[in-house]
């Protein structure tokens, strides 16, 4: 069997995940009864947390438990991914248990959600500072109050920017790639990350190895985000391509993170903005790299152009996924 038709099977999954989640999100009933897999992960990795990190304990220490954690996370994670695909291919073998599969398998990426938490913000805007600073304060860290209205809505795009890449793009290749079990491999990586991968006197010991190895699973999609950027960016009315692979191809590797200045580079250099440089977190200020050599001085209608580049994004990505499902492995 080739490379392409063993990955079909898989790509499969995440298209028909993607179609779910975009159309409906993860559903309310679903929810009320059984919870969300985020949460699930969250609370394991809280426990790990409360249970291995005492503040007492050397550094090398708490940085061995934190191996131990994530080894933890992963190992119990990928077990019940990979029983639950056994179990559903077992009693509903074809398009049903893909079907059921792919209601759980939506519940990983988070393109309805991404967009709402944005927009949000941009609609916030319209009505006043004081609006668009709580509604950014829900999607990013940085001191709410140290943003003018160009901060908030820079902040809002570079959001969207980041988010696409980790909360949409990753989940979905890493499903293309291993399945279900990738894809949930994958989220309680970048859960973790999220919850203890800070550089506080708590978690700069305990949380690097999550830090570190969320950095490496987001690597291949970090790029893939930019690249579909990009091709968005071919027709998106206002939209360039060619500057946004140039800024990401100079500036990406600027920033801070390894993996965030590629898409937030490629969105700058598609719209003409320029996002990233300094910023505040709490009372501590970052001076970072600017992606990008356009206007900073952004608006909610700016928002709005970037979530339009995105929506197209959306769809170069099933464009792509399709490809890989139901073409790649046609007959020639």
């Amino acid at each position: 069997m080739s490379l392409a038709s063993s990955l079909a099977p898989m790509a499969e999954l995440a298209l028909v995940a993607a179609a779910i989640e975009a159309a409906v999100g993860w559903p309310v009933p679903l929810y009320a009864a059984i919870g969300h897999p985020v949460t699930w992960i969250g609370a394991l990795v809280a426990r790990l947390d409360r249970s291995l990190n005492h503040e007492g304990d050397a550094d090398r220490r708490r940085r061995l438990l934190g191996v131990v954690a994530l080894l933890v996370l992963l190992t119990v994670t990928g077990a019940v991914a990979v029983a639950l695909t056994g179990v559903v291919e077992a009693l509903l073998p074809g398009v049903p248990g893909l079907v059921v599969l792919a209601v759980f398998a939506a519940s990983l990426p988070a393109q309805r959600s991404l967009h709402a938490h944005v927009a949000a913000v941009a609609d916030a805007l319209d009505r006043g500072l004081d609006e668009g600073r709580r509604a950014v304060s829900m999607i990013v860290g940085r001191n709410p109050e140290s943003l003018d209205e160009a901060g908030v809505a820079r902040a809002a795009i570079e959001s969207l920017a980041e988010n696409f890449s980790d909360g949409v793009v990753a989940p979905l290749f890493w499903m293309a790639v291993g399945g279900l079990p990738g894809a949930a491999l994958y989220k309680a990586a970048n859960t973790a990350d999220s919850m203890i991968g800070h550089r506080t006197d708590r978690h700069r010991a305990f949380g690097w190895a999550a830090a570190r190895f969320d950095d490496l699973v987001n690597l291949p999609a970090s790029r893939l985000a930019a690249l579909w950027l990009v091709l968005a960016a071919l027709v998106t009315p206002g939209a360039r391509a060619g500057t946004a692979l140039l800024t990401a191809l100079c500036d990406a590797r600027k920033h801070t993170s390894p993996n965030a200045g590629w898409p937030e580079a490629a969105m700058a250099g598609a719209l003409g903005f320029a996002l990233a440089g300094p910023r505040i977190y709490g009372d501590i200020r970052v001076d970072a790299a600017t992606m990008g050599d356009g206007r900073r001085n952004l608006g909610p209608d700016d928002i709005r152009r970037a979530l339009r580049l995105y929506r197209v994004a959306l769809v170069v990505q099933i464009l792509a996924l399709a490809y890989l499902a139901f073409f790649l492995t046609a007959p020639s």
